[in-house]
């Protein structure tokens, strides 16, 4: 195999693309002592930059509620550009669906249980995502287009 056929993966670039913290029923909902439910939704975008570069987000939005009030809305597109080269096509939407999206998770982890605790709560600890097993049900379901969204509870 020549160099020229090698495929090559680099990471040029991770950063925030967007954050959102919103505490809509502050100062009120920090007296407030009953437990709260969680809701993460994450959804992904990949879109071609330049020859061979990419920038795929991980945008994760998480709601906790008491009942009907919000108590925090965090919100985080994590982004990074990807170098991808001599990969065959069939490979590309695999890797920039779930490669990407498990590189940057453990980024967005940090993020929102940081912003979580500047809002002035505990921090929240994401549990790990199974990228490929989303990537397979989406496949599954037949909505495979290069923005999906999914939910975990």
């Amino acid at each position: 195999m020549s160099e020229q056929e090698t495929p090559i993966f680099g990471i040029e670039k991770i950063y925030v693309k967007d954050l959102s913290v919103e505490v809509p029923n502050a100062p009120q909902i920090f007296l407030d002592r009953n437990p709260p439910t969680i809701n993460v939704q994450l959804r992904t975008n990949a879109e071609g930059i330049g020859e061979g570069v990419f920038e795929v987000t991980l945008t994760t939005t998480v709601t906790s509620k008491i009942e009907e009030k919000t108590v925090f809305l965090v919100e985080v597109g994590q982004a990074g550009i990807f170098r991808v080269q001599n990969v065959p096509s069939e490979n590309m939407e695999p890797l920039l669906s779930i490669a990407c999206p498990n590189i940057l998770f453990p980024y967005t982890r940090e993020v929102v249980s940081e912003a979580v605790t500047r809002a002035g709560f505990q921090p929240l600890i994401l549990q790990p995502v199974n990228f490929e097993a989303l990537y397979m049900s989406r496949l599954q379901e037949g909505a495979a287009d290069a923005s999906g969204a999914a939910t975990v509870q």
